[in-house]
């Protein structure tokens, strides 16, 4: 007992001199010293709990780029989703119009025939033009990007009556006044959409 207890000064006494000593303290000594500036997660916790979490999602970004997708990177996105929405509705009307040619046939091969021919042109009509007009305004949008150097509802409303006129122009001037004045409202529309937020002040504005 006194050799334990003689061994057990004799290790404290070097651990003092040579600074390796560690205070032992029990569990109901450490439970009740304060942590200031920590959340009370675990008394041993020797790291600062708001390290752990985050508030926000945190992202590396490269030097120099920019936290929003710019017009190259959603041209993919626009001209693809493009042609599956024309292809979707233009599959819809053509569904349509073969139930309405071919009312007065009874339902047999040739009718189903009809139908899945009048939904196949219909469909790739619809994603033909729909996806056109992304093609145009994408590279309408990209160019007005790196022309310009930024990247605002400028941009989006220029594409958009540019667009317009284009795709209007084998109609004649007065095509191209009709194709510009559309391409011009529905781009006023879309760019008054993502510039809301910025103009209520609720929060930062959407990627055009």
């Amino acid at each position: 007992m006194d050799n334990s207890q003689g061994s057990g000064g004799l290790k404290a006494s070097l651990g003092g001199l040579f600074g390796g000593g560690a205070p032992e303290y029990s569990n109901t000594e450490l439970a009740g010293v304060p942590l200031t500036g920590m959340s009370p997660l675990s008394p041993y916790l020797n790291v600062d709990p708001r390290y752990l979490t985050q508030d926000a999602d945190e992202f590396i970004q490269l030097t120099g780029t920019s936290k929003t997708r710019g017009r190259f990177e959603l041209a993919f996105f626009t001209i693809g989703g493009s042609c599956m929405t024309g292809a979707a509705f233009g599959a819809l009307n053509g569904l349509r119009m073969g139930f309405k040619e071919t009312r007065d046939m009874a339902w047999s091969k040739p009718r189903n025939v009809q139908i899945l021919n009048m939904v196949t042109r219909q469909g790739s009509s619809w994603a033909n033009t729909l996806g056109s007009v992304a093609l145009l305004y994408s590279v309408f949008g990209v160019v007005l990007e790196k022309a310009r150097g930024e990247e605002d509802a400028i941009n989006t409303i220029t594409a958009g009556t540019l667009t317009g006129m284009l795709f209007k122009s084998a109609g004649g001037l007065k095509g191209v006044a009709r194709g510009g004045l559309a391409g011009l409202a529905l781009s006023g529309a879309y760019a008054l959409y993502n510039a809301w937020d910025q103009v209520t002040g609720t929060s930062s504005p959407r990627p055009y």
